[in-house]
């Protein structure tokens, strides 16, 4: 498996990384060996948080990675607390909680750091100044190796960018949701900040699913991209999800296309399309976008 720099960490990260979220907490011997056997095919990189499952997605990755701990990059989250009744959670961005919180996540994670923390969200209207004071502490002491963003607000980003010296930001990205290419990556290359891409299937819409809207596309505008997308399927041989990996990891941007694994099967058809990534070149990305709009954020400012 190929590694890419991470923004400006010094830490090098597996361009397909393994979304945690997606494993089933109550299937402890699975997990590990879905984690096991990502780490055996070079995934380094493997991103949790603490408001999935309530805490248990953390405690069912970190009793998995134990025996190569030190070899991988492990991502976790902040900012969210699960109220009492359990019936949600509320947002909690404030550098004593943060600096609180991150002491429940090295423990059910088994380890005395976190590679990649990262704030799970976040306004304009937040305390910036204050949250990255607390990242940087936490960096200070040793708990944290870098910290990040993970959010789609332009404004938030901008304004992080500007204050902070975050490696990363984790966002989704694909070949239907191309948003951040018009807006942000130039300036993200700039900082020295990589790109973390999640949903990079649109909910399997760019594999199996059936025809929808998605965002701001009608369905026949999604129908238009999957034709051309099978057309160059059709010419190189691949598959759909092959074809749309290569499309996100061909942007120089991206540190790691991070993809949610809920079963082996799931894990063996990742293995069998990391073997078959390529360089998109822009001969083939025009093929892909032909007739496709463009899209900005319109929301989320």
């Amino acid at each position: 498996m190929k590694q890419r720099k991470l923004g400006n960490s010094g830490l090098m990260v597996s361009e397909i990384g393994l979304g945690c979220m997606s494993l089933k907490s109550n299937q402890p011997k699975q997990s590990k060996d879905i984690i096991q056997k990502a780490f055996d095919i070079g995934i380094t990189f493997f991103d949790t948080a603490d408001l999935y499952d309530k805490g248990q997605n953390e405690m069912a990755v970190g009793d998995s990675v134990q025996a190569f701990r030190k070899q991988i990059v492990l991502a976790s989250k902040v900012g969210n607390l699960w109220r009492a009744d359990g019936s949600g959670w509320d947002w909690k961005a404030s550098k004593d909680y943060i600096v609180k919180a991150i002491e429940g996540s090295l423990s059910r994670l088994k380890t005395d750091y976190i590679d990649l923390y990262q704030l799970h969200g976040g306004t304009i209207d937040d305390p910036i100044d204050e949250i990255i004071e607390a990242f940087e502490l936490l960096k200070k002491q040793g708990k944290i190796r870098a910290y990040g963003l993970s959010s789609i607000r332009p404004n938030v980003i901008k304004e992080f960018l500007s204050k902070s010296a975050i490696s990363s930001v984790m966002m989704q990205y694909n070949l239907l949701d191309r948003r951040l290419e018009e807006e942000m990556d130039t300036l993200l290359t700039a900082n020295d900040v990589s790109i973390l891409a999640r949903g990079t299937l649109a909910k399997g819409l760019l594999v199996n699913k059936p025809v929808e809207p998605y965002l701001q596309y009608t369905s026949g505008e999604v129908s238009h991209l999957l034709r051309n997308l099978d057309k160059m399927v059709k010419q190189s041989g691949k598959d759909r999800t092959t074809e749309a990996l290569s499309y996100v990891l061909s942007n120089a941007a991206v540190a790691t296309a991070v993809v949610g694994v809920s079963t082996r099967l799931q894990l063996d058809e990742l293995t069998a399309t990391k073997q078959q990534l390529a360089q998109l070149n822009a001969q083939d990305k025009k093929k892909l976008l032909d007739g496709v709009r463009s899209l900005l954020y319109t929301e989320h400012r």
